[in-house]
């Protein structure tokens, strides 16, 4: 039974996303291990492609098959949103290839039963490739949902918060590519010199236009205006960016996440608290920038802790000290005892869409109510801990004004001893109320929020 290794590893991770409430990204990691470049690069399309495109891949398998889509056995959806996606947004893979395949996969999942069915189905899609789901629907927040695939709830507060088009315009952009981003760590001494190696071994990277100091992988697919790929060569990860990463030179990291670190300006000298701290990425970001600092990087899980401990060794970020805490209780530090604080706070991620497509078909509109509380209460007691004249940084990566402008606003109302304090950041990216916001369909990164504070002297 012939299954490629790309097709079956990705079938597995969507199966668990779907079944565990697992991510895909972190399945993802662990699949690269056993896959060439090649499948390595066709497992991460076939992974978050069908996530990105799920709904506009259900309504049209139930077009096709006239069924409902829950009333399939969840190795049947899996297997009917592969093999559709691939026929109708990877150009270069052959129809026979996808149908066959997926058929296969359905057999080896013990479903020989639904086999004639999937063949059934994505035979009819060929012989249809013009039909769109969308195409009759006349409501706009129908429509919108349908051809972006998000639940229609999340278009319509989008809609409510920032316009249809803006709306519209931030869910097809939460379905495209994003461009790899990394930097340099700790452990990585000379910034030029490994550049140079890079550039010199053909990787080509361009400087982030919003993070000082982080760098972008350029992307080799261009796709169409309906997201399918228009046949570029596929865009694999170098080899040695690879090894740059499992040596500890480099990290993967998001443009605006980079950001959120560069905005609590740490210095040589000072103290630092990072409240929220996994999975390390801001904290081993804050010890490269001040290697003279001290910083204390705190998180609620002890699991997750070990994470941030290990992402430190290897970066040899050796200036942080790890703590298990629960941040919406009071914080077992000295008052006032902090230079710099951040608060990367628990929220709904609908800023990293991209990444984590997932997100979209697990949030509930009544999720925000808690993350808001919860939200307030580490803000409240992280304030605490700011020294006079000291910093309190507050980001989220959620697009969502609730989470963000009121959470920013509450705390000003309710803390008479804290100010605005400006950040640094590109003009186009500070909001009114000196915020500094990214945005997916705006900046090509991630959406990210960042407020600073400043207690009175």
């Amino acid at each position: 039974m012939q299954i490629s290794p790309a097709r079956r590893a990705a079938f597995h991770i969507l199966r668990r996303v779907e079944d565990e409430q697992a991510y895909a990204s972190v399945l993802l990691a662990s699949a690269d291990v056993d896959l060439n470049s090649k499948d390595r690069a066709l497992c991460r399309q076939l992974v978050l492609g069908p996530l990105r495109r799920q709904l506009w891949l259900d309504r049209t398998v139930e077009h096709f098959a006239a069924r409902r889509i829950d009333s399939f056995d969840l190795a049947v959806v899996i297997a009917l949103r592969l093999g559709l996606y691939q026929l109708r947004f990877l150009s270069r893979v052959p129809a026979s290839a996808a149908i066959n395949e997926s058929v296969n996969l359905v057999k080896a999942a013990r479903v020989k039963s639904a086999a004639g069915l999937v063949n059934a189905i994505l035979r009819r899609a060929t012989r249809e490739p013009d039909y769109d789901p969308a195409a009759d629907v006349t409501d706009e927040i129908d429509k919108v949902s349908i051809q972006s695939s998000h639940p229609r709830w999340l278009i319509e507060r989008w809609a409510d918060q920032f316009g249809l088009a803006e709306a519209t315009a931030i869910a097809h952009a939460n379905n495209e590519q994003g461009p790899v981003a990394f930097r340099l760590t700790s452990k990585a001494q000379r910034t030029a010199e490994t550049i140079a190696k890079l550039t010199g071994a053909g990787v080509e990277l361009t400087e982030s236009a919003i993070a000082p100091n982080a760098w972008l992988l350029k992307d080799s697919v261009s796709c169409d205006e309906a997201g399918r790929d228009l046949g570029a060569p596929q865009a694999r990860m170098p080899a040695l960016l690879r090894k740059l990463a499992d040596d500890g030179l480099i990290y993967f990291q998001d443009e605006g996440s980079q950001l959120v670190a560069q905005l609590l300006d740490p210095r040589d000298g000072m103290r630092v608290l990072d409240v929220c701290a996994a999975p390390g990425s801001k904290s081993t970001l804050i010890a490269s920038l001040a290697p003279a600092s001290e910083i204390v990087a705190a998180d609620l899980y002890e699991h997750r802790v070990r994470t941030m401990k290990q992402l430190a060794g290897r970066q040899e970020a050796r200036n942080i000290t790890f703590v298990i805490h629960d941040a919406t209780k009071p914080l077992a530090f000295a008052p006032r005892s902090f230079d710099r604080v951040l608060v990367d706070a628990p929220c709904s991620g609908t800023g990293t869409l991209r990444h984590n497509p997932e997100i979209r078909w697990r949030l509930k509109p009544s999720d925000f109510a808690e993350l808001t509380g919860k939200q307030k209460l580490i803000l409240r007691n992280a304030g605490d801990a700011v020294r006079n004249g000291g910093l309190l940084l507050y980001s989220t990566c959620s697009l969502e004004t609730e989470e963000n402008e009121a959470i920013a606003s509450d705390f000003l109302e309710r803390h008479s001893d804290f100010e605005p304090a400006s950040l640094s950041a590109r003009a186009d990216l500070i909001t009114k109320i000196g915020a500094v916001r990214t945005w997916p369909h705006r900046d090509s990164a991630d959406g990210f929020f960042a407020m600073a504070f400043r207690r009175k002297d």
